[in-house]
């Protein structure tokens, strides 16, 4: 498989579509849950989630009720 910079545009919802040829490398299918990382660099990686990301993100969501305010969901519904 030939490696190129592939290109996708966001819609109105903030939501892109994964190219075909990063879906074949990855192996997704409807359905399938990603994974994004940012390293220091700002870097973003994208890869196929696995339960470890499910158990990871499960474990920080009662972390985050300080952003959980009404002013916080107006602040930012827009994102």
């Amino acid at each position: 498989m030939e490696f190129a910079i592939n290109t996708s545009k966001l819609t109105t919802k903030s939501q892109a579509t994964i190219p075909g040829q990063i879906r074949k490398l990855l192996g997704l299918h409807p359905g399938d849950s990603v994974a994004f990382e940012v390293n220091e660099n700002k870097k973003v990686i994208i890869r196929k989630a696995t339960p470890i990301d499910f158990e990871f993100a499960k474990a920080l969501e009662g972390t985050l009720s300080e952003w959980s305010s009404k002013n916080d969901e107006e602040a930012y519904c827009g994102l």
